[in-house]
């Protein structure tokens, strides 16, 4: 078949990867790509927030599915657009990419799937601010309801901090804490049918030991060593099959990725977020361990067919992504370094170590920064200690000037 995938970032360079592995891909398209999928794709330039124009190019293209990777085209309503023009496509309608779109929205859905998360207040005032700050008192939990690309949400201490963010929103989730790790776990659904993937764990701040500001994420690993060999079972009973069963029952079916943020508290398993597509940098390392072809499982979620699907197959390996960021990210990142090294990695470190693009682009013979998160190198081994230790060792190769990334990521689960 031949597959469109809508995006430019690490997420889709993730995505292309399997699918142009996949033996039943007979052409891979990506717009607008980068410069990294440009390797396993053809790229084509499209407003990905244009519904029109992305169903027109998957029309032109002949594609048999279209994926759409990031979530401002969702709540956009781009893959309502797509299926109006008879063709399938992975993602959620602009309604049901509302549990990503509002936290209000998705707090709504919980409370009616009886799902379990945080207490929270949505507030639009001042004055409603400052009673919910103070209900709750520290550490704050302050969030964007809209979208923020991973970075509308503080946890600090300092109410002054936590009452400026609030302030700075047009429409504020303020919330309880909630305490223990946090696990990530995809599941693709057609609308009745949930297929959980493998759990993985991202770090979302941006310096060692998660220290500094929230970010898009630096780094992620699978699987998770320490949880409960339950865990998965448990949440697609308590998580994601309500709230599949509750978008349907109110006539807004969600079909696609249905990602859920979680905690594990010493209460139980808290939902702290919904997001209606693949997260980013998880997606980096669950797909690096699925070895069940992903056209099919991806078209099977477009065309509700999903309970045809034979149980996934998964590798034993251990799979390790570290962020390669450019300098003063996450605030107004520096674009247009030279990258360089990445020809190396591909010649001493593959299979088992690669390059994921997010943020670049081709100037000329080069590869160039292009954005705040620049790369995701991914890298597989037996267990958490080698692949960690083959990640780095190809993060080592690359030279961006100014670049930054965290050097723990997944220490503390190799080493446990």
């Amino acid at each position: 078949m031949k597959v469109l995938v809508i995006g430019g970032g690490a997420r889709e360079h993730a995505l292309c990867r399997s699918l142009s592995l996949d033996p039943d891909v007979t052409a891979l398209h990506c717009a607008p790509g980068n410069a990294g999928i440009a390797e396993v794709a053809e790229l084509h330039p499209v407003d990905q927030l244009d519904g029109a124009a992305v169903a027109a190019l998957a029309n032109e293209l002949g594609a048999a599915l279209v994926v759409v990777g990031p979530e401002a085209p969702l709540v956009a309503g781009v893959a309502d657009a797509v299926r109006a023009a008879g063709i399938p496509v992975f993602g959620p309608s602009r309604e049901a990419a509302q549990l990503e779109g509002s936290k209000a929205f998705a707090k709504d859905v919980m409370a009616g799937a009886g799902v379990p998360t945080a207490r929270s207040y949505v507030c639009t005032t001042p004055a409603e601010i400052d009673e919910a700050l103070d209900a709750f008192g520290a550490p704050y939990v302050v969030k964007d309801d809209g979208l923020a690309a991973g970075k509308g949400v503080v946890v600090t201490d300092d109410l002054e901090r936590a009452r400026a963010h609030a302030l700075a929103c047009d429409r504020v989730v303020i919330e309880e804490y909630l305490d223990g790790p946090e696990v990530s776990l995809f599941a693709i659904t057609d609308g009745t049918t949930v297929l959980p993937l493998k759990p993985a764990q991202d770090f979302k701040r941006a310096l060692d030991g998660d220290e500094g500001p929230n970010t898009g994420g630096m780094g992620a690993y699978s699987p998770l060593p320490w949880a409960d060999p339950k865990l998965v079972e448990e949440v697609l009973e308590t998580v994601l099959q309500p709230t599949v069963d509750e978008l349907r029952r109110r006539g807004t079916p969600f079909s696609g990725l249905l990602y859920a943020g979680l905690a594990i508290t010493g209460r139980g398993v808290r939902v702290i977020e919904f997001n209606a597509r693949f997260g980013d940098p998880e997606t980096q390392v669950v797909l690096a361990r699925l070895k069940t072809p992903l056209a099919g499982v991806l078209l099977n979620s477009a065309n509700g067919t999903l309970d045809d699907q034979a149980p996934l197959s998964w590798s034993d390996e251990a799979a390790v992504t570290v962020v390669v960021a450019s300098h003063n990210y996450p605030e107004t990142p520096r674009t247009g370094d030279p990258i360089e090294g990445l020809d190396e990695v591909a010649e001493k470190d593959a299979p088992h170590a690669y390059v994921l693009h997010a943020g670049t682009k081709r100037d000329g013979d080069a590869v160039v920064s292009a954005g705040g998160r620049v790369l995701s190198v991914t890298a597989t081994g037996t267990d958490l200690a080698q692949a960690r230790e083959r990640a780095y060792a190809a993060v080592g190769r690359i030279r961006l000037d100014g670049s930054q990334h965290r050097t723990d990521i997944a220490r503390k689960a190799a080493e446990a």
